[in-house]
């Protein structure tokens, strides 16, 4: 284990130490016992408002259920009482990281580690920081000296292989996930970032060690079964063996939906109100909108799809900087949203023209840290981006909307073969996932209608056989010349975070296409949430909404 950070200015942590009620809410938070945690540090509190120690007990309840703006707010009040209490400000850190809030998150680990420099998790969350906002050398550095200070923490040595595979230092990488595999073998994590590469093939002893993993081990958390299935899928899939290849992306896919509450009804209802609000006389009415930056190109669409190639093509023009998924969009969303009973969407629809170019500016200042070098242009390729197109068009008029679109089924099924650090709720279930490509083509046509040329389609099928035709129009598109480095887009060694960091480190090839087929039999229930999409690709107007009835019916 990394020692934990031990406060100097012991004096708050010892006035708890000393109180009984303290004592049972700290226990009852470690053994996630968190209703009997609230009432005891509640009253205490209310007789003792003052008391940091409980305070900072109660943000530490209030993140352990997903509160983080309520655990942020109690610990900067701990800090407000006790500037000096080193703890609560690692804590706070730690906050602002789970809020995606990274450069926030390495300007205060500078005062911690300034305060306590030895403090092992503190340093490990400032690589992760660092690494989130495009300071690979530095978080490198971090993790190079922590995994030869702490070499038996497989965790460590994970993270460390995740740093060396985005900035293509991939043989590097693959060795610090096999130094994990060996301190702690069944850590299904690392045995799917191996996966994950797409270009290691596990051999029958690899194999071996992920089934016994999951037959003899008991103990093994979900969150390990998981991932273990999910690389024994790939596993299978290299060797052509789809029917127990499938069987573990099955077992894989059940396990995550069970841990998620996802309703597809949710996003149906979501694309309706967006198509029901953004009218082509809603639109006309603010066409006067023709300010603004035009730096952000956004590279939007499904995961899966194709975003990251795009990214790398355009990345390697001289004009264009690639970053990499960034969270800044759905975050203004969700907060221009609250209050408002429909969300961002009335709440946009409802804005001056003033707070529409407040709202572009917040972009690019939140944005500005991923930014390192003086191109003229950047990408943002969430592919989630595409339930915002319409804000985007609002609060950047002049920004760029890039669509990757890939066959459905082809799409669909990579998603299903693919485990997400976080979100992407849809993608473990065959029939939510379909269901949710339909809404996103019956979303990108109502804008194709109501904004003509706006958005840029790139098909991922076509970009294949003919690249240097698209790359052109793509660029053209964007604005900028064409570059023969965009067609050699291969030899960029920029950093690439995404699950295809390797693959397109190679040239276009058609590995990807068509990889549907071998597992035909078990897609029935993709099948039918897409309806007619998967047969009349690429065409989609008429048809996207004729999928949107089959999969609401």
């Amino acid at each position: 284990m990394i020692p934990q950070s031990t406060d100097p200015v012991s004096r708050y942590v010892n006035r708890g130490i000393r109180n009984p009620d303290l004592i049972e809410a700290a226990s009852a938070i470690n053994e996630d016992r968190l209703a009997d945690a609230e009432p005891l540090l509640r009253a205490h509190l209310r007789q003792d408002p003052l008391d940091v120690a409980a305070i900072r007990l109660m943000a530490q309840l209030a993140a352990r259920l997903g509160r983080y703006k309520d655990s942020e707010a109690l610990l900067r009040r701990a800090l407000e009482l006790a500037p000096d209490f080193i703890v609560a400000r690692s804590n706070l850190a730690g906050i602002l990281y789970r809020q995606n809030r990274f450069e926030e998150t390495v300007e205060l680990l500078n005062d911690v580690l300034a305060a306590q420099g030895d403090d092992a998790g503190g340093q490990s969350l400032m690589a992760a920081a660092l690494g989130r906002i495009g300071e690979y050398d530095e978080a490198l550095a971090l993790y190079g000296a922590l995994t030869e200070r702490f070499p038996q923490h497989a965790k460590l040595w994970m993270s460390y292989g995740h740093v060396l595979k985005t900035v293509g230092k991939q043989d590097e990488g693959v060795a610090a996930y096999r130094r994990a595999l060996a301190e702690e073998p069944t850590l299904g994590e690392v045995w799917w970032s191996l996966a994950n590469l797409k270009t290691v093939q596990f051999d029958a002893a690899d194999i071996a060690a992920m089934e016994d993993a999951l037959n003899r081990d008991e103990s093994l958390s979900d969150d390990d079964r998981l991932h273990l299935h999910f690389a024994l899928g790939k596993a299978y899939d290299d060797r052509r063996e789809a029917e127990a290849s499938f069987g573990h992306y099955d077992r894989a896919n059940r396990i995550r939906h069970g841990q998620l509450e996802y309703d597809p009804d949710i996003i149906t209802a979501h694309v309706d109100t967006i198509i029901a609000r953004f009218t082509p006389e809603f639109l006309s009415n603010r066409s006067n909108l023709d300010e603004g930056a035009a730096d952000p190109i956004f590279i939007l669409g499904m995961p899966r799809a194709g975003s990251t190639l795009l990214e790398q093509i355009l990345a390697s023009h001289s004009l264009i900087e690639g970053t990499m998924e960034l969270p800044d969009m759905p975050a203004i969303a969700i907060r221009e949203g609250k209050g408002v009973a429909s969300g961002w969407v009335d709440a946009v629809v409802q804005m001056s023209t003033d707070r529409l170019a407040e709202l572009g500016d917040d972009f690019l200042n939140r944005t500005r840290v991923q930014r390192k070098t003086h191109r003229p242009f950047f990408i943002d390729k969430l592919p989630n981006n595409w339930i915002y197109t319409g804000l985007i068009h609002l609060i950047l008029p002049n920004a760029k909307i890039i669509d990757a679109r890939r066959h459905p089924l082809d799409c669909c099924f990579s998603n299903f073969r693919q485990h997400f650090a976080k979100g992407q709720a849809f993608s473990y279930s065959l029939s939510d996932m379909g269901r949710y490509y339909a809404d996103y083509v019956r979303l990108m046509a109502h804008f194709d209608r109501v904004l003509p040329g706006r958005v840029h389609r790139v098909i991922h099928e076509q970009l294949i056989e003919e690249p240097e035709v698209h790359v052109r129009a793509m660029l053209d598109y964007v604005g900028v010349p064409f570059e023969e480095a965009c067609l050699n887009f291969h030899e960029n060694r920029r950093a690439v975070r995404t699950a295809s960091s390797e693959q397109v480190r190679r040239p276009i090839n058609r590995d990807g296409v068509d990889q549907w087929r071998a597992y035909e039999k078990w897609l029935d229930p993709l099948k039918s949430a897409l309806g007619s999409l998967w047969h009349s690709y690429p065409a989609v107007d008429d048809r996207a909404q004729n999928a949107a009835v089959v999969a609401k019916s």
